[in-house]
């Protein structure tokens, strides 16, 4: 490869604070550190930000790869990954003495002087291409109106190009099932009605998908995946409409099938997207409490969820770690208000629950190194986590541990995450071929006709 075919990538400090490690995914063009950004991750390392972590893994990083590197080779570049002469480099570019007249920003905030560093390189390295990758929109326009030719933001780590495309957990045939069917192997194992048909109409489908129909009653989820057929359980529509977790009913097909996944033993992992209003935390309380309290399967209920703010505000909060945690959690202490309303003393019932099901408030952040056994985990607001938080809450599930995952992506709260790179897309895309897995769209708002009519319209 020629000197100019090189890329000269130069990353913005939300690249780092993303993803630490992506320095190593540029593979044979050359990657630039401008020193504010070493700066601003030095800022934020020390912070009691949610991100100092990442702050933290990045710095090691790159100092992993300069500690014995002269400062003549940190600013010309050194490779990337020892031993290999077609990779590319990296170096650390001092633009705070950058003297040249390419000054399209005159103050000295951090963003403008890694503009201007920008604005340096791509005059001072012509032909070659100069982009600046960033996770920051803004950023971005502000880049294209000073005149950087090349802009990018960070896809490397992104699995779908679109949410829209992102599994639902189901699928839907146009009709009556029966009658787009031209073979069928019929059998009956342990009182359930399974269903072996040829794979390719399905296609693509993964285990524990359901399958409904528009114009009768079927469903059913797949049960087995082989080369050339599939499997289908039938599951009886109507069955599942009438299927009851303490004492909450489906309301739609989609809220039925979500609650056999809940309460099915086999599956580890339930994943539940859907707009506000859809019925997620409620379900998933229900669930967790009918399989606690009712049938005994958990030991108890751990309720966390992502706190963007907590590493600043907790500590100021009066009372317990769980006490602390209410204000994040006021959504499942509403749903478990509204699962209780019509008893005659709702506080006593409440505390009742709470203390039968060994109901657990606990901070996301105090998770890691945990071993969870025996309990159901309830992980709400996942959308705003990264994939590297939830698989930190995942490896902590032991034996006899199920976890319930819920979030909706139109309600991203935090900085560095879209829909695309949330964790919550991780989950259901990595997790989609998983037996133990299953995942569900809850389309349709049931909280109220307000909400419906605000969903939709608003």
């Amino acid at each position: 490869m020629g000197d100019t075919e090189r890329k000269l990538f130069v990353l913005d400090t939300n690249i780092l604070l993303h993803e630490p490690q992506a320095i190593y995914s540029f593979q044979e063009h050359d990657v630039i550190i401008p020193m504010t950004v070493l700066e601003e991750l030095d800022r934020i390392k020390d912070s009691k930000r949610d991100v100092a972590r990442d702050a933290r893994v990045a710095i090691r990083s790159l100092e992993n790869l300069f500690h014995d590197a002269t400062p003549d080779e940190i600013t010309d570049g050194i490779p990337l990954l020892k031993d290999s002469s077609s990779c590319g480099s990296i170096a650390i570019l001092a633009d705070y003495e950058l003297v040249d007249t390419f000054k399209a920003f005159t103050d000295k905030e951090g963003d403008n002087r890694i503009l201007n560093a920008v604005l340096y390189l791509q005059n001072k390295r012509d032909p070659r291409s100069v982009v600046l990758v960033t996770k920051d929109i803004n950023m971005r326009l502000r880049a294209k109106g000073a005149g950087v030719l090349h802009v990018e933001d960070y896809r490397t780590d992104q699995l779908i190009d679109d949410v829209q495309y992102l599994t639902k957990g189901f699928q839907q045939r146009p009709g009556a099932f029966w009658d787009t069917v031209d073979k069928v192997d019929s059998y009956n194992v342990h009182g359930h009605t399974y269903h072996a048909l040829e794979r390719e109409p399905f296609e693509p489908t993964y285990l524990n998908q359901y399958v409904i129909d528009e114009d009768s009653d079927f469903a059913a989820r797949v049960e087995q995946i082989e080369d050339n057929r599939l499997v289908l359980k039938d599951m009886s529509r109507e069955r599942m409409m009438h299927r009851r977790a303490w004492g909450i009913s489906p309301k739609n097909i989609y809220q039925a099938m979500a609650i056999d996944s809940l309460l099915d033993p086999d599956i580890d992992v339930v994943i539940l997207t859907g707009a506000a209003g859809s019925g997620k935390t409620l379900l998933a309380m229900a669930a967790a409490l009918e399989q606690t309290v009712e049938s005994h399967h958990f030991d108890k209920i751990i309720v966390t969820r992502n706190t963007p703010d907590i590493g600043e505000s907790i500590g100021f909060l009066p009372g317990s770690e769980e006490e602390k945690m209410m204000p994040w959690l006021a959504s499942v202490t509403d749903t478990l208000e509204a699962l209780h309303k019509d008893d005659h003393c709702t506080d006593g019932s409440l505390k009742y629950i709470c203390d039968k099901a060994n109901i657990q408030f606990k901070s996301i952040n105090f998770m890691r190194g945990r071993s969870i056994q025996h309990a159901l985990v309830l992980l709400d607001e996942c959308q705003n986590l990264t994939a590297a938080q939830i698989k930190t809450i995942l490896t902590r599930c032991g034996e006899g541990t199920k976890i319930i995952c819920s979030g909706n992506l139109a309600q991203i709260d935090s900085h560095y995450l879209t829909p695309v790179t949330s964790g919550l897309t991780y989950l259901v895309e990595r997790f989609k071929n998983f037996e133990g897995s299953a995942n569900i769209h809850l389309n349709g708002v049931v909280r109220s006709r307000l909400a419906e009519f605000a969903e939709e319209n608003l």
